[in-house]
């Protein structure tokens, strides 16, 4: 099953939570594995953090994702002023930010930038979906009953 959906957010950070929820919940609902949702949130939670922070002057955000063909598929668009560079390490402990693109390269499967100075960024994750077969067959059989 695929399943394709895009949000406009305002750029604040109460958007965050309604993408995990969206996102989260049809993750879920095809029986992927809690560890992988957890790990595609966290990212997407970074991705849109950026956005709100960075996203600037504009005042709102986009998230498209694609779940299907095994791939949860995910662009988080800003319009932004671009991103200036991308860090290659952690800061030292003492920062405050900057671990946000570190964060989300460890825990999906690729992670790419289209950077337009002074029109925005646009932030690629994808990750490899792992399915939860327990849930997967609790499922069919609670559709089987209905």
């Amino acid at each position: 099953m695929d399943i394709e959906f895009s949000l406009a957010l305002p750029r604040d950070a109460i958007g965050i939570p309604m993408v995990r929820r969206v996102l989260g919940d049809a993750l879920r609902s095809l029986s992927v594995t809690e560890s992988c949702v957890t790990d595609i949130l966290l990212a997407a939670s970074e991705a849109c953090a950026n956005a709100v922070r960075h996203g600037g002057p504009a005042n709102r955000y986009e998230v498209v994702a694609s779940i299907g063909e095994g791939n949860c598929d995910l662009r988080v668009i800003d319009r932004g002023l671009g991103l200036a560079s991308i860090p290659e390490r952690y800061p030292p402990a003492d920062v405050e930010h900057g671990r946000g693109i570190l964060i989300m390269q460890s825990v999906v499967d690729e992670i790419a930038f289209d950077i337009t100075p002074g029109r925005g960024t646009t932030v690629h994750l994808r990750k490899q979906l792992a399915w939860d077969k327990e849930a997967a067959t609790d499922a069919a059989c609670v559709l089987a009953a209905v």
